[in-house]
Formats: structure tokens, sequence, C-alpha cells
């Protein structure tokens, strides 16, 4: 008479087990061979909250609202209260920013096409099989730096030097004149009125 001792543990562990696996993102995501740890809800909820907290795009752009500052001190005031009010707004433009300057040059949408492609073979050759140099594993991070130089030549002759100097100086002169010049709302000037010396 065979008998089996069953394990009053086995289901616990079978389901602790089944917990602790990270969920797949989505059949999509799965299809196309993303990291496990990939998701794009952090990328969506940053986004949401950007855009629960901007400003009403009337009033940033009001006209009557702008003028010259009286001082060097009311200018460094306007900036800084201006940037802390308007920051989502700003996120938003210099996001425009990169968009606008990378469709409109060819070049780099080729360039970062290459970018994509040598990533996405890097990190299928990795699913395969361990990609060990020097005696260590390449982590994601790695496979992005080896990403990246490998697309680097095709980057330097699209010019990529050229537009990321490109969009941040177009940055800090729209968001720099835009809080420079923008008066502060009442409850800032409220604000600064009561602030002790």
């Amino acid at each position: 008479m065979d008998t089996k001792v069953e394990d009053p543990f086995a289901e616990e562990a079978a389901k602790d087990a089944a917990a602790a696996e990270p969920p797949v993102v989505s059949s999509l995501a799965a299809r196309l061979w993303l990291p496990r740890n990939f998701s794009s809800n952090v990328a969506k909820e940053w986004l949401d909250r950007r855009r629960k907290s901007i400003r009403p795009w009337a009033s940033f752009v009001d006209q009557r609202r702008f003028s010259k500052p009286k001082s060097l001190a009311e200018l460094c005031q306007r900036a800084v209260r201006n940037l802390d009010t308007y920051h989502s707004n700003y996120t938003f433009i210099f996001l425009g920013l990169i968009l606008y300057c990378i469709i409109s040059s060819p070049m780099l949408l080729i360039a970062l096409a290459v970018f994509a492609g040598a990533f996405y073979i890097i990190h299928l050759k990795s699913l395969e099989n361990k990609l060990v140099v020097f005696g260590r594993e390449l982590t994601q991070g790695h496979q992005l730096g080896l990403a990246g130089g490998v697309s680097f030549p095709v980057f330097w002759l699209a010019g990529a030097g050229a537009a990321v100097f490109w969009v941040l100086g177009a940055t800090l002169a729209v968001i720099g004149s835009h809080a420079a010049f923008r008066e502060l709302e009442s409850t800032d000037l409220d604000e600064l009125l009561m602030e002790p010396v």
C-alpha cells in the first residue's frame, strides 16, 4: 500500500511564487520583447500629474500681464515665483521644442531609429543568452550605453549636438523671458509683502 504524503505548505508556496513574478506589462509589450520591469504607467502617471497642475494657457500668454520689471530684485522675484507657478507649462513648452526639433530634422529621426534598432537587437541578444563583457553581465543600463555607442556616429552626422544646444537655448529664451516679464499674481504679491525681512 503505497500512500503519498501531501505537503501542506505546497499550495502556499505555489501561491507565493505566482505572486512574486512580475506582471506582464501588456500583450503588446510582451510581443515586442520589452523588459519585464518596463512600465509605461510611470511615464503616463508623470504626464497626468503635469497635466493636472498646468495653469490655463489663456492666462499664461495674456499680454496684459507682461511688463518690464522696475529693478533687478523684482526681476528675480518674478522669475522665481513664475517658475514655481508655471513649472508644468514650462515643461510642456520644453517637450514641444524637443518634438519640433526632432520632427524638423529627418537625420535626427534616422539617428533615433538607429539607436532604437540597436537597443532592440542588443536586448534580443541578451534574452537569448546573457551578454557578458569582461566577466560582467550587461544590465539594461549597459545595454542602453552600448546602443548609444553604436549609434553615436549617426547622431554626430545628424548634428545632434547642435540640436541639443538649440533646444536648450530656445527653452532658456522662451521660459526665461516669460518668467522675467510676467507680472506676479495678486496672491503672490500678498505673500511677498507678508514675508519677514
